[in-house]
């Protein structure tokens, strides 16, 4: 059954980058994973859901492993996250342009909220109640995956992971002024 709904989601990813849309009928998802039709409505319920799992598989396996490493430096974790997005672009510009964006969409600021915490939002911002400091770690994972996603669907060819991250650390600059633990140092590395 594991083995099924891996081979499923591994043949997403592949059919959905191959083809450049989200547009797939079921019958070629289970074909291409060597599945019946039967077991990806058992497994995910519809099309959009197996996409949308695919998605947030490919994020926790390969992604959220090199960003949540707490002891490297800011920018080398958004140098990583920018590096995996252009890698994975034609997938992930037809999920968040197709039939599945908004899905896509509150997937991937789940995934990315658990890496910007409240706590860590109270470490920046002082002594802040509980749903302030939910509320901003919200404002910048939303904000930050609008960023990211405007630069995966609209960007020129080929995808500059540099200029994204400069970009993200231009932003965090601005944002945690003032608090000297958290800015970047002159050669664009955090402390």
């Amino acid at each position: 059954m594991l083995r099924s709904r891996a081979a499923l989601m591994a043949a997403a990813v592949r059919l959905v980058s191959e083809r450049g849309t989200t547009a797939l009928p079921i019958t070629d998802l289970a074909d291409a994973a060597d599945v019946s039709r039967q077991l990806v409505y058992l497994q995910f319920g519809d099309r959009d859901a197996l996409l949308v799992a695919a998605a947030a598989d490919l994020v926790e396996r390969e992604l959220i492993p090199e960003v949540e490493d707490g002891g490297a430096p800011r920018r080398a974790r958004m140098l990583a996250m920018a590096r995996h997005f252009a890698r994975h672009r034609p997938f992930y510009r037809a999920m968040l342009s197709g039939s599945c964006a908004f899905p896509m969409t509150r997937a991937l600021n789940r995934l990315f909220g658990s890496l910007v915490t409240p706590a860590g939002v109270r470490e920046v911002f002082g002594d802040l109640d509980e749903a302030t400091a939910q509320d901003l770690a919200a404002v910048f994972t939303g904000g930050t995956g609008t960023i990211v996603n405007d630069w995966v669907i609209d960007a020129d060819e080929p995808l500059d992971p540099e200029e994204l991250t400069d970009r993200l650390m231009r932003l965090s600059t601005a944002l945690t002024r003032g608090h000297p633990a958290l800015a970047p140092t002159p050669g664009g590395h955090s402390r």
